[in-house]
């Protein structure tokens, strides 16, 4: 009888435990991702080996939390027999195993955020027509999780839209106006059907031109100023283009150098109609848009050959030909200001100052390639004062430049301009101030200028560096009450004249310094990946520049949308 009373108090014990344990939140659902299709050439392909065409698929993980179970990743390949032959990247790890049959992948844990799953090398397989397609799929599975899967398809043959490389000068005047003659052809076994020309320029160059079919746009990227964007124009070139043939842009592409041009680039590219990049949410319609009056773009047959078709239109074969790009180097200057400030007050008191810099152009400055800052505003706090709060963008450094762990109470200071200087910008740090002591006069200083190991030295293509440098003056009166650990009031600083107090940097008008022919050196764009390549415009490197510009937002083709 005890032992029934046991397992019946045991019963009730385990139905309460079911009944309090709460339920098991929902699996975490995971999207894998990969381009919507790929072209192979046709075997041999060209030169008489086959040339590989490589495909990524990825997952992505939306959530915020880091999924930490084994999970597996399948990519059928009976599909691909007789079509294409597939090979691991060389660069892809142990983790994936490929057979004749499939492709597996193990994955011990799923990162937040987009990750490789498996980088594929596809091939035409000998036999194949061009014309025949097999869709690869990769699908995924865990415990506790679901997977949404992802398929390209695969297809012998397609279009290959090629770009030639227009011939532009790389050193150039402010107002000089050079032609964009646009050149390509379709080497590819498909015909396209409307091809669209893309043109971005930085801000220093502009498109005189417009037309009824192009689209203008300006990148607004929020938290910068507008001098960061890039013009955008797509412009729709309707008709076939057919294999074999060659094609040029029927109407006047004028690029002109702006007053304020000193570091710009170009890339150009054509697309299938379709495969475009599309507009991202950072672009708004350029504010120099308007109606063109009925003038429509249109390219015209230069060297037509025979053209093969195909019903079924298929991915470019290499987008990275479709793309080409250029840096240009404008003679200009740029004249940056430092801003100091006259404060008066005494012992105890916390008084709220701006300083900074600003610049009286006429150039913009801008690093579009690795992004490094362009200016440095160095600022040596006067005897007598402590620094008790540091604007966003500044750093505490020792007396001699050198690091230091603690932000507030530093005897120096190094401000950061981000990479881009607007040819009317000023930049203002908004620091707060406790005079700990009455010293009288006490001096400390603004500098701006390039960044050194040692602090700060003028910018090489600063004609004026006799502004390079303003003073901090405290002028603290007597003794004043106690100092407390909370200040009792403020006074208000009487800077010299500057700009906004935000801590960011904002573009407000200024006059402009006549320039005096110095050719552009230092800070300038430097190199990246696609829509945008390589280049370092720096001293006189810059002047040798001859194109090479980035192709920085041209990824594989597809992707999670």
């Amino acid at each position: 009888m005890r032992k029934r009373t046991s397992l019946l108090a045991a019963g009730a014990l385990v139905a309460l435990g079911l009944a309090t344990t709460p339920a098991h939140a929902a699996d975490p659902v995971f999207t894998l991702a990969g381009p919507a299709g790929i072209g192979l050439r046709p075997h041999p392909g060209q030169g008489g080996e086959p040339q590989k065409t490589s495909v990524e698929f990825r997952i992505v993980n939306d959530s915020d939390k880091t999924f930490d179970r084994q999970s597996t990743f399948t990519i059928d390949l009976g599909a691909l027999k007789g079509i294409a032959d597939v090979t691991l990247a060389k660069h892809q790890g142990a983790d994936c195993k490929l057979t004749a049959a499939a492709v597996t992948c193990k994955r011990w844990a799923l990162w937040t955020g987009e990750s490789t799953v498996v980088d594929l090398d596809l091939t035409a397989a000998k036999d194949s027509k061009v014309g025949a397609t097999a869709d690869l799929t990769v699908t995924g599975a865990a415990e506790g999780a679901t997977f949404k899967s992802a398929t390209t398809k695969v297809r012998v043959g397609g279009p290959d839209l090629v770009l030639e490389r227009a011939r532009l000068k790389a050193e150039q005047k402010p107002g000089d106006k050079q032609n964009l003659s646009i050149v390509f052809a379709n080497e590819g076994t498909d015909p396209v059907d409307g091809v669209v020309l893309e043109m971005r320029t930085s801000h220093g160059i502009d498109l005189v031109e417009q037309y009824d079919n192009c689209s203008y746009s300006d990148d607004t990227r929020p938290g910068r100023p507008w001098t960061t964007g890039w013009t955008t124009v797509q412009c729709l070139l309707e008709g076939e283009y057919e294999p074999g043939a060659v094609y040029g842009v029927d109407g006047p592409l004028t690029l002109k150098a702006a007053p304020h041009a000193f570091m710009d680039g170009l890339t150009y590219a054509v697309y299938a109609a379709g495969d475009q990049p599309k507009a991202a949410k950072n672009r708004a319609p350029a504010s120099a848009a308007k109606p063109a009056g009925g003038n429509k773009l249109a390219a015209a047959k230069q060297a037509p050959k025979a053209a093969a078709r195909s019903a079924q239109p298929a991915a470019d074969l290499d987008p990275w030909n479709n793309i080409q790009e250029f840096d240009f180097a404008t003679r200009n200057t740029a004249d940056l200001v430092a801003t100091g400030a006259s404060l008066t007050g005494k012992a105890g008191d916390t008084v709220d100052v701006d300083f900074g810099f600003r610049n009286n152009g006429p150039a913009w400055v801008a690093d579009l390639r690795l992004g490094d800052d362009i200016a440095r505003t160095d600022v040596v706090i006067p005897a007598g004062a402590r620094v008790t709060k540091v604007p966003a963008g500044c750093k505490g450094v020792n007396a001699d430049g050198g690091d230091r762990e603690q932000a507030l109470g530093a005897p120096r200071y190094f401000c950061s301009s981000g990479h881009v200087v607007g040819e009317k910008e000023t930049f203002s740090y908004p620091f707060q101030l406790k005079i700990e002591k009455a010293v009288a006069d006490a001096k400390g200083s603004v500098t701006v200028g390039r960044a050194t190991p040692q602090g700060t030295t003028g910018q090489r293509w600063d004609p004026n560096h006799g502004n390079d440098t303003a003073a901090l003056v405290i002028n603290a009166k007597g003794t004043g009450p106690t100092p407390s650990p909370t200040p009792s009031g403020t006074t208000t600083a009487s800077p010299a004249p500057t700009g906004s107090a935000t801590p960011t940097a904002t573009a407000t008008p200024s006059g402009s310094a006549t320039g005096t022919g110095v050719t552009a050196n230092g800070g300038g764009l430097a190199s990246t990946g696609s829509s945008a390549q390589a280049i370092a415009l720096g001293g006189a490197v810059l002047l040798a520049v001859g194109g090479g510009l980035f192709l920085a937002f041209r990824r594989k083709a597809g992707g999670h949308a």
